[in-house]
Formats: C-alpha cells, sequence, structure tokens
C-alpha cells in the first residue's frame, strides 16, 4: 500500500484546493442550480438554521458573456449566477471572511504558544516527560489518546489541541518516533473520538435533535463503537511507531527535514510548575465555557490571551519580550490559518451559484431507490464526500439530516442510524481532506507535507469505512 501511495503526486495545499475551486466553479455552469427553503430551531439551547424537506425547488440560471469574467447580478431575484473569474479570484477572500473567527483563533493560540516557548516550560516540561516515560513510550501514546479522544467524543474538541501539535512532535522524535506519530497522537486521538461520538454536541447532539430522536440515545452502541475504533487506532499507530524505532529509514518523512521546534535544555522549576497549573486551570475554564456558556472563537480566544498574559507575569518576562515572543508564535501559524480561508471558498463558490443543495438533494434522491442495506452504506459514502465541501459537523448536520431522516422512515431503517451514518462519514473524513482546518493547520505545524501524511493516513482511514459500513450493518439488523 505505502510503495502505490508513493507515485501519488501531490500538489502545495495551497495549490490543491485553488484547483478545487476552480474545478467547483466549472461545475457551477454544469450542475442545475436549485434551493431548500430553511426555517430557525433551537437544539440544546442554540439556534440552528436547517433545510425543510420537500422544499427544493429547481432556479433558472443566468448566464451572460459579461457573466463569464465578472460578478453580475441576474436579470430576476428567481435566477441564480454561475461563478466568473472575478468570482472565482475573490472565493479565497470571501471564505477568509466567513472563517475569520477560526483564523484568527489560530493566530492567537500561535501567540500564546510563542509565549509559553519563550517562558521555558514546554521544553522543561518535555525534557521531563521523556525521562519519566522514555522506556515506556507507548503507556504515554495511550494515556494521551484516551484522554484526548474521550475530548473528541464527549465536547467535541478539536481546534482545542492544534497548539498541542508541536510539543507532542518534540515529544515522539525524542523518544525515537517521527513527526508524524507526534502529529498523529494529537490529531488521531481527537478525530477518532469526534467521529466515534457520544455526546459529541457538534454532532451527534444537533444530529438527533434534528432527527427527532431522543437526544444522548444509543448510547451502549455508541461506546462499543468508540471502543472498537480507538483499539484498532492504537495498534495501527504503535505498529508504525514501533517500525520507524527499530528502523528510522522506515519513516514517512525521514527524507523531509522539520522546522526547528526544540530550542536549549532547560531545568523544571518552580515557575515553569506554576506556569503548568495556572495555563490548566484556564484550559479547563475555556472548556466549562464551551460546554456551559456555548462559548466559541472569540471567547475562547479570549481564554488562551489571559494565559499567555500570566504565563509572561509568572516567568518575569519584559512586555517587549513577551510581545516578541508573541508575533513570533504568530508568524509560525500564517500558513495553519489561511489555509482555513482557502478551504473554505470551496464552500463559498458553491453556496453562492446554489449548487450545493442539488448535490444533496440528488444523492439524497439516488439513496431513496436502494434496498436498505445498500442503502445505509450510501449514506455513509454520502456523508464523507458531502464533508469535502462542507467541512462543518454543525453545519453538514443542518444541511444533511432533514433529508436523511425521513428518508431513513422510507428505507424501514431507524433515525437513529441515519445519524449514526452521519457523524462516521463526517468524522472519519476530516483526516484526508485537505478542505479540514483541523488537518492542514497540525501538517503545517508539524511540517509534514500533505502526501505524506496521506500515505500514512489512507491504509486507517480504509480500516475506518470498513469498520463503519459493518456497524451500521448491524445497526440496521438490530433496528438502533
Amino acid at each position: 500500500m505505502f510503495d502505490l501511495l508513493k507515485k501519488l503526486p501531490v500538489p502545495h495545499v495551497f495549490a490543491l484546493i485553488l484547483g478545487v475551486i476552480m474545478v467547483c466553479s466549472v461545475l457551477t455552469y454544469l450542475l442545475p442550480s436549485g434551493q431548500y427553503e430553511r426555517k430557525e430551531v433551537e437544539i440544546e439551547g442554540s439556534t440552528r438554521t436547517v433545510v425543510v424537506p420537500g422544499t427544493y425547488k429547481p432556479i433558472e440560471k443566468f448566464v451572460s458573456t459579461e457573466g463569464l469574467f465578472l460578478d453580475v447580478p441576474p436579470e430576476k431575484d428567481t435566477q441564480a449566477v454561475p461563478t466568473s473569474f472575478h468570482g472565482f479570484l475573490s472565493a479565497v477572500p470571501r471564505g477568509m471572511e466567513k472563517a475569520a473567527d477560526i483564523i484568527f483563533f489560530i493566530f492567537v493560540i500561535g501567540g500564546v504558544f510563542g509565549i509559553l516557548s519563550k517562558t521555558g516550560v514546554i521544553n522543561a516540561s518535555i525534557q521531563r516527560i521523556v525521562a519519566m516515560m522514555g522506556t515506556a513510550p507507548w503507556a504515554l501514546t495511550i494515556v494521551v489518546m484516551l484522554l484526548f479522544s474521550l475530548g473528541g467524543s464527549t465536547l467535541g474538541m478539536g481546534e482545542e489541541f492544534i497548539p498541542l501539535v508541536p510539543i507532542f512532535v518534540i515529544v515522539a522524535t525524542k523518544m525515537g518516533y517521527d513527526r508524524i506519530y507526534g502529529m498523529a497522537m494529537v490529531i488521531l486521538a481527537a478525530q477518532v473520538g469526534f467521529a466515534a461520538a457520544t455526546t459529541n454536541p457538534f454532532t451527534v447532539v444537533i444530529a438527533q435533535g434534528i432527527a427527532e430522536v431522543p437526544i444522548y440515545s444509543g448510547m451502549v452502541f455508541r461506546l462499543i463503537f468508540y471502543s472498537v475504533i480507538l483499539i484498532l487506532t492504537l495498534m495501527y499507530l504503535v505498529y508504525y511507531g514501533e517500525r520507524v524505532r527499530r528502523d528510522p529509514s522506515f519513516s514517512l518523512v525521514a527524507d523531509i527535514p522539520g522546522q526547528a521546534l526544540e530550542g536549549e535544555k532547560v531545568a523544571f522549576n518552580e515557575r515553569h510548575a506554576a506556569i503548568l497549573v495556572v495555563s490548566t486551570l484556564i484550559f479547563g475554564g475555556v472548556l466549562f465555557g464551551v460546554i456551559k456558556k456555548h462559548w466559541w472563537m472569540a471567547e475562547m480566544g479570549g481564554g488562551f490571551i489571559l494565559m499567555g498574559l500570566l504565563a509572561a507575569a509568572i516567568a518575569g518576562l519584559r512586555v517587549n519580550e513577551a510581545a516578541a515572543a508573541f508575533v513570533k508564535g504568530m508568524e509560525e501559524m500564517v500558513v495553519a490559518a489561511l489555509v482555513v480561508g482557502f478551504a473554505r471558498g470551496i464552500e463559498v463558490v458553491l453556496s453562492s451559484a446554489m449548487v450545493l443543495d442539488t448535490i444533496v438533494y440528488h444523492s439524497a434522491s439516488l439513496l431513496e431507490s436502494m434496498h436498505q442495506m445498500v442503502a445505509v452504506q450510501g449514506m455513509l459514502v454520502f456523508q464523507t464526500v458531502l464533508n469535502f465541501l462542507i467541512p462543518s459537523g454543525s453545519g453538514q448536520a443542518a444541511v444533511t439530516m432533514p433529508l436523511m431522516a425521513p428518508l431513513a422512515d422510507v428505507l424501514g431503517i431507524t433515525r437513529q442510524t441515519a445519524v449514526f451514518a452521519f457523524q462516521c462519514g463526517d468524522g472519519f473524513s476530516n483526516l484526508i481532506i485537505p478542505t479540514s482546518g483541523i488537518l492542514m493547520s497540525m501538517l503545517s505545524l508539524a511540517s509534514i507535507p500533505y502526501d505524506r501524511w496521506l500515505r500514512f493516513m489512507l491504509p486507517l482511514f480504509a480500516m475506518f469505512m470498513v469498520t463503519s459500513g459493518i456497524f451500521l450493518a448491524i445497526a440496521v439488523m438490530i433496528q438502533l
């Protein structure tokens, strides 16, 4: 499998996403336009805008010579306009506008990470961890992945783990592994938990609320699935890591030097301990705000800024030193942050030309004609592919679940099964799609090319899909 993937040519992530935007822009001329009506619903204290089933209507396209090059308004309000050349060029800036909250959040946590690095707490803590776990590195892997996966499964955590990637890359390389192993400890745990969700508020809760099934129902089935997937992931990662430890040339990034993430040796002292305690408490407070107060990027960013300010004060950094470290940390996040805006440009192009709803409508219609056992696998594939275009768990749930729930009724399967197909298709694909902001941000921080990550991830992704398909078949048989 690895030998086959070595021949896979993958361009730079910006070139790749821009190429996808170009293809989608062309498709706005070839695919018919259409739109569902939408309404607002209240789900667990949050208002969501969802599509209304049975309201899809084709929309006439307005195509003109001028419209091929410049954005022009349609002749009628009831018409859709395909993407012009200027629209293609402006898709990325418009995508950045839509993703501004995530982009600036990534810059903020990068700046705070820069301050923490300047205090020496990161290097000192890593050296202590390596000293404690050096004889049993697999134990650290199990503990870290269990904790992070629980965060993804229960709280839907993902972006919060981005600043931890450089830390675990250093830890992994110090223990004889490689950068892929270090990043995988973080993203595999978070995204596997996110996909094999138990109480994830961004997928399970929203999808169950839209599908009108009891919130948090089907818990035993989800816990079994979560356990199986986590064990499969650990086995795959430890197998890869041990091969790298025995033979460093087996590493998929052996020939690619990474950026210098480690500084000089620093002895762990009382100030470092105080910074760790304060940072942990603030991080816990941020999580509390997300869960209980419905905080989002701006509020979380404020919490991280407080973390940086207190860390600088405890370490005794001068104001200019802290500011310079903050700026340096932000500079290292440029690619990681901007790729989020590039990726959002795909959704901008398809939505503005009103073809995204058409894709959803025809996919749902195709599934309706299939046998239930085949259709449920089709749901998994559909949600997986659609996540490439709508890389947002809550956004995808709002678009698809109002259609998948009644479709499940027609097929004679439970709505709970449709929810399960959604969470698997949405979650696991985040580990391979170039439109995932979290994935691309972490790859940038770990200095791992996208094609090398695919070589590592595709075999495991195939295992995830097969396992998901088996559990979906079981769900149909037991009428989950």
